[in-house]
């Protein structure tokens, strides 16, 4: 089995993969999970796009799932019958015509997912590995998050199916209803605090300071491993190929790192000959990477996040910064940010060409916009963008798009029903006059 372990991404102390750490004691930097890329040089490049190929095509488990579909490369120390999916990865990569000002746009919908999210890759490994301590006689009573929606929704279903309680931090009125809904169906503890995500951050680290509540934030490794398979996913849907250009939402910034590191992964193994540039997309309210990248990253500043519609990454003290900057660095990265009418108008568009894009994937196909307009991207590049969350999730977002009542916003695709009596003719009429109009 290759071998695994926890290393600071500051000074490089080492760690056991069984030890409950989530920052280095010597520097207090966080830690990510290593493997042994000499180990799994036993296998070709060849061989493993032949062996992930093959999976791909299973049922049996637990290769039915796209992360542990790459178990070698992801988590190699899990027994599988301690693994816990439900069926995450291998969601859609869709070709959308004349989207964000390009002819084509590859769209990765992470939101086809359990939990309707692409926080299910990353937690399928976070609870496996709880599962696994625990077997091997690690005492850890429960598993915690603070959450702007999505990390609750998955770590509540996982934990769930792992028979293994689960604590939820929110912000109290800072979510949608239905995002609230997923933890509460799944049995969780849900505490609404009167504070704003990082100060629910705050409080989660506080409580499982003592390693009986177990972290699952993307502050943990573990949560990394799984979601930087999105990377991997995305080259061998491309056939193999790699993109010019992948444009990603970022919050908490722990996506940046984990796409980062799944397509180094890639290029140090041989399956790919270079890497794609990424783009880290910000709400113009809650931009702490967008104003340090302004500066080359020297002057990273968190800020007090204002309400934005893309409520999933209002957050204006990342804890994953440090690993995004590194990501962003080796990936020659480019950070721009979206307004609030620019984030719900792209998602509005997106929604017209067949999509149903979440705010937060509005945020990406804005930034998107601006950067084909001004030729940082240029119209014969490949771009995909990552759509993180189901738009199902954002149904009052959409209801009040178009019935005209976001703040900030001007609905130039406003399409809200059209109430009149049941009278055929007056329909048949209204009707005529519609088809024409559109």
């Amino acid at each position: 089995m290759p071998g695994t372990w926890l290393e600071c991404i500051r000074c490089g102390r080492r760690y056991s993969i069984n030890e409950i750490a989530y920052r280095c004691e010597s520097c207090g930097g966080l830690l990510d999970v290593e493997h042994d890329v000499d180990a799994l040089k036993s296998r070709s490049a060849a061989e493993w796009k032949d062996l992930f190929s093959r999976r791909s095509r299973m049922s049996g488990w637990p290769y039915q799932s796209g992360v542990w579909a790459k178990k070698e490369w992801v988590a190699p120390q899990i027994d599988a019958e301690n693994i816990v999916s439900l069926g995450e990865g291998y969601t859609p990569l869709l070709k959308v015509r004349n989207l964000a000002g390009l002819p084509e746009v590859w769209v990765k919908e992470c939101g086809i997912s359990h939990t309707g999210s692409f926080k299910d890759l990353g937690m399928t490994v976070l609870v496996s590995h709880v599962r696994q301590l625990i077997s091997q006689g690690t005492q850890i009573r429960a598993v915690a998050c603070a959450s702007t929606g999505d990390t609750s929704a998955a770590l509540a279903a996982y934990a769930a199916a792992a028979g293994i309680p689960a604590i939820i931090f929110l912000p109290r009125g800072k979510i949608s209803t239905a995002q609230l809904a997923q933890p509460i169906a799944h049995g969780a503890i849900v505490l609404g605090l009167e504070t704003d995500f990082d100060g629910c951050m705050e409080i989660v680290q506080g409580i499982t300071s003592d390693h009986s509540i177990y972290l699952a934030n993307s502050m943990n490794a573990l949560r990394i491993e799984g979601q930087k398979t999105v990377g991997m996913e995305i080259v061998q849907q491309l056939g193999w190929e790699i993109p010019d250009w992948i444009v990603i939402p970022a919050g908490n910034l722990g996506n940046i790192s984990a796409l980062g590191r799944g397509l180094s992964m890639m290029y140090k193994l041989g399956l790919i000959d270079r890497l794609p540039r990424i783009v880290a997309a910000q709400a113009e309210n809650a931009n702490p990477l967008y104003r340090s990248f302004l500066t080359d990253f020297e002057d990273y500043q968190a800020v007090q996040a204002k309400k934005t519609l893309a409520s999933a990454i209002q957050i204006g003290a990342p804890v994953s910064y440090e690993r995004a900057v590194k990501a962003l660095r080796a990936f020659d990265g480019i950070v721009e940010e979206a307004s609030e009418d620019e984030l719900a108008e792209a998602s509005a568009s997106a929604d017209r060409a067949g999509l149903y894009a979440c705010p937060q994937t509005g945020v990406a196909l804005a930034v998107l916009e601006k950067l084909v307009s001004r030729g940082r991207i240029k119209h014969s590049d490949r771009v995909v963008v990552i759509s993180t969350a189901h738009g199902l999730k954002f149904t009052d977002f959409k209801v009040d798009y178009h019935e005209g009542r976001l703040a900030d916003v001007v609905s130039r695709h406003a399409n809200p029903p059209i109430y009149m009596k049941a009278d055929i003719d007056a329909v048949r009429d209204r009707l005529a006059a519609e088809i024409d109009r559109r």
